[in-house]
């Protein structure tokens, strides 16, 4: 490692005094001690922009056992949690920095699950060449002369660019298949290129992939959705066969174009949606950001596509119903990978409402249309409205000028008829008490019908007033009996 470089990550130890005093107190009970991994990676990128920091969460080995850490840092740490002290992680809470200190491995995996053999290490380096990548393989002693270790070249990757393991690729995912989901997700987070021994051992052990739990799959994709520019993480995801095991129906889109080239790449478009969907969210400042929700329904909206496929005359492409079918296809994938219910609703159902806006064409919308549209997103129409505008990935000027123009029409009939009524919380005029007694029937599956029939009502015609709501309700229950 260049001798500036050595100098740079020295200082940055010197920037946290919590790191200061715990390599005294490891070093004078005679432990070896060490910011490593994912930490030191950190700190040199941000020391590469000229913004020399320590990570607020840290990583650190020693060779001190997990009773022996938990010893030294009593009366000094917060809190401590031995969770992961199986495993030979102890967690710490120093001056509002959380630190996980761990005993060196040289671990062993049966490679049947992702649990490994724990083993205690006997020096560094071998803890470090068990580790995932090499620039998470890199390590500064907290000790006095501040050594910076990093027998795998882990810095020359980080300024290259470049992914590589510490040892074998294939060995290293055979261990722990999960790593090549973290390899996905370096490219979107770091920038990273993986070499091709990475690729080739990804693409040959993609099938490894489904000895690991749906839940830290989901964690991983959804760390990968979240970055700036997921993009080419997510085409590696797809080229190497690990979305056939965990999103099939993304990977599913690849379908061929004819030779008529009358309808899109889907698989393309899906990502371009998903860039153009990542745009707008960042350009919103009142809009949450990163925001799952709305990366994975742009990522999702056509997923129903492959299914209802219909080839026509003249070398004309359907795909009919397709938001219908993507809605369940979208539902049961993020159900399987463990998503939260409200995750999961929310893609589904701006899934289905993607292409209601072009179900109205470019002519005026009606007082109804617009109360129907905005009832039925809810609180996901800040999001239909991005994932509409970014479904538009036509390359002709004039067609994408008036798509846009015609949503800006549709927007401002939302905001004329919002300032009129309230759209947010379209009720029917009558509640279930008037219902009942306007009726004179009891609790039960009547006043339900007669509510929804209010409801539509009120969709239909806007606010009414009482009386007339009343006239409504009589007329259409005598047509009940």
């Amino acid at each position: 490692m260049p001798p500036a470089v050595q100098e740079t990550v020295r200082a940055l130890v010197e920037l946290s005094p919590v790191l200061t005093e715990l390599g005294r107190r490891f070093t004078r009970a005679g432990f070896e001690v060490h910011l490593v991994g994912g930490s030191v990676r950190d700190a040199l990128l941000a020391a590469e922009h000229g913004a020399p920091r320590v990570p607020g969460d840290l990583d650190v080995t020693t060779d001190a056992r997990p009773e022996q850490v938990l010893e030294l840092l009593r009366g000094w740490a917060g809190s401590t949690w031995n969770t992961g002290i199986a495993f030979g992680t102890v967690g710490a809470e120093v001056s509002g920095v959380r630190l996980e200190i761990t005993t060196y491995r040289a671990d062993r995996y049966d490679r049947e699950s992702r649990n490994p053999e724990v083993a205690w290490g006997t020096s560094l380096v071998d803890d470090l060449v068990r580790r995932d990548f090499t620039v998470n393989a890199m390590a500064v002693s907290l000790g006095p002369d501040r050594t910076v270790t990093d027998p795998f070249g882990g810095l020359g990757d980080l300024i290259r660019r470049r992914l590589r393991t510490p040892g074998s690729a294939v060995d290293s995912f055979a261990d722990d298949p999960l790593r090549m989901l973290r390899a996905v997700r370096f490219v979107a987070q770091l920038g990273l290129v993986p070499v091709d021994e990475v690729v080739e051992a990804m693409t040959a052990m993609s099938a490894e992939l489904a000895r690991i739990t749906a839940e830290r799959v989901q964690v991983e994709l959804s760390k990968t959705l979240l970055q700036d520019a997921p993009r080419a993480a997510l085409e590696l995801f797809v080229a190497t066969g690990l979305a056939d095991v965990v999103l099939p129906e993304v990977a599913a889109l690849r379908m061929e174009i004819d030779e008529h080239h009358q309808h899109k790449d889907v698989y393309a478009h899906s990502l371009t949606v998903l860039d153009q969907a990542i745009a707008l969210e960042k350009a919103d400042p009142s809009a949450e950001s990163p925001d799952l929700v709305l990366r994975l329904a742009a990522l999702l909206h056509d997923i129903g596509k492959p299914a209802t496929r219909q080839h026509l005359p003249r070398g004309r492409v359907s795909f009919h119903h397709h938001e219908v079918v993507g809605a369940k296809l979208a539902r049961k994938r993020l159900t399987a990978l463990r998503y939260p219910k409200d995750v999961v609703e929310a893609v589904s159902r701006l899934t289905f409402l993607h292409l209601r806006f072009h179900g109205y064409g470019g002519g005026e919308w009606t007082d109804s249309a617009v109360r129907r549209y905005v009832t039925d997103a809810g609180d996901l129409l800040p999001r239909l409205h991005k994932l509409v505008r970014s479904d538009s990935t036509t390359r002709n000027r004039k067609r994408a000028a008036a798509l846009s123009a015609t949503y800006d029409s549709l927007e401002q009939r939302i905001a004329e008829l919002s300032a009129a009524e309230d759209l947010a919380r379209v009720r029917p005029d009558l509640d279930g008490n008037a219902i009942m007694e306007l009726l004179g029937v009891g609790p039960g599956p009547e006043v339900g019908r007669a509510w929804r029939f209010l409801k539509e009502l009120r969709l239909e015609r806007g606010p009414l007033e009482r009386d007339e709501a009343e006239r409504e309700l009589r007329a259409w229950w005598s047509t009940q009996a």
